[in-house]
């Protein structure tokens, strides 16, 4: 769990990243669970959208893949979620 200053600090950071992926009609599938999961290991904080045709929330999209993919909510701003998860390997931002 990251607290309120470190969440300031990532959404800080977030406005300058681009959003990388889009959320579609076809929902969450297991493949975007992966790519998810494999762009957070890669990057740590990623920016995501959902198009107006997917068939739930940016809200909601946003919860299930940090589930998913065990990290955390930034934020949601529209229909763009930020999510951070610490990488294992390649740890580029200090909290």
């Amino acid at each position: 769990m990251i607290t309120s200053k470190q969440r300031a600090y990532l959404r800080s950071l977030s406005t300058s990243i681009p959003t990388i992926m889009q959320i579609g009609k076809g929902g969450i599938s297991e493949n975007l669970i992966k790519t998810v999961s494999d762009a957070l290991e890669a990057r740590e904080l990623i920016k995501m959208s959902v198009l107006e045709n997917a068939d739930m929330t940016v809200k909601m999209a946003a919860e299930s893949l940090a589930e998913e993919t065990n990290a955390e909510v930034v934020c949601v701003i529209g229909r763009k979620m930020v999510l951070y998860r610490e990488s294992e390997n390649h740890k580029k931002i200090e909290l």
